[in-house]
């Protein structure tokens, strides 16, 4: 079963919790045990797991600013001035796995599925592959 979530970002650099959609999609292919598979179809987004914290968002946020800082002079900004929200990316992963049991994502007690928007505002997909095992 493949599910489609789309998300409206709104700022340059964001982190939004998706794990609750990720849930309800679970719920409804009725999957017992599994897995999740969460993809973004964007070269400039990608998926973590981790904790849903404030402070510790600001802190991936700087991370990525202090290692892909904007403006640096990348050959890809002669093209769209992005090259810094490609190479943030590079450094995250595009996708996530999850366990599935009884019906439910089986995180652990702090983490969450965090998309991580690197180039917005703009309009994304995710995709959710749901596999039964």
């Amino acid at each position: 079963m493949l599910y489609e979530i789309e998300i409206h970002t709104n700022k340059e650099f964001e982190i939004i919790d998706i794990t609750s959609e990720i849930q309800k999609i679970v719920k409804e292919s009725n999957v017992q045990e599994g897995i999740a598979i969460v993809f973004t179809k964007h070269t400039t987004t990608a998926l973590i797991v981790n904790e849903n914290e404030r402070r510790l968002l600001s802190d991936i946020e700087l991370l990525l600013e202090s290692i892909a800082p904007k403006g640096k002079g990348y050959k890809h900004d002669e093209i769209d001035n992005n090259a810094h929200s490609h190479l943030r990316a590079v450094l995250l992963n595009p996708s996530v796995a999850i366990p599935i049991k009884d019906g439910k994502v089986e995180l652990g007690t702090w983490q969450s599925i965090l998309f991580v928007e690197l180039d917005g505002p703009r309009l994304r997909k995710i995709l959710v592959k749901i596999c039964a095992c």
